[in-house]
């Protein structure tokens, strides 16, 4: 499985990650609602479990995912400040490419 997380989302989540609180928790990526052949994302902290695959990114940030998944893999975490500051979770490999 994949994941992307882009440079400003990795900055946000690096703050987080570091919070004393978190210590031990990784990223996890949670799929809120799906029909037909897409998505909608959300994220979560937490540890794995046995049902999860631990996925390293180019960022240094390890991310959970829901092994055998398929609308999982291929997710890119963004991070946008502009037109409305917050994370941008979509799967560009399975034709997502943001909310409608």
């Amino acid at each position: 499985m994949k994941c992307k997380i882009t440079r400003n989302a990795a900055n946000v989540l690096r703050r987080e990650l570091d919070k004393q609180e978190n210590a031990g928790k990784k990223l996890r990526v949670i799929i809120t609602h799906s029909h037909g052949d897409h998505a909608h994302y959300g994220l979560d902290l937490g540890v794995p479990t046995d049902k999860d695959e631990v996925v390293a990114t180019d960022k240094g940030i390890d991310v959970l995912l829901t092994s055998g998944e398929e609308l999982l893999d291929g997710v890119k975490i963004d991070y946008l400040y502009f037109p409305k500051e917050g994370f941008v979770i979509t799967n560009p490999s399975k034709g997502n490419h943001g909310d409608h």
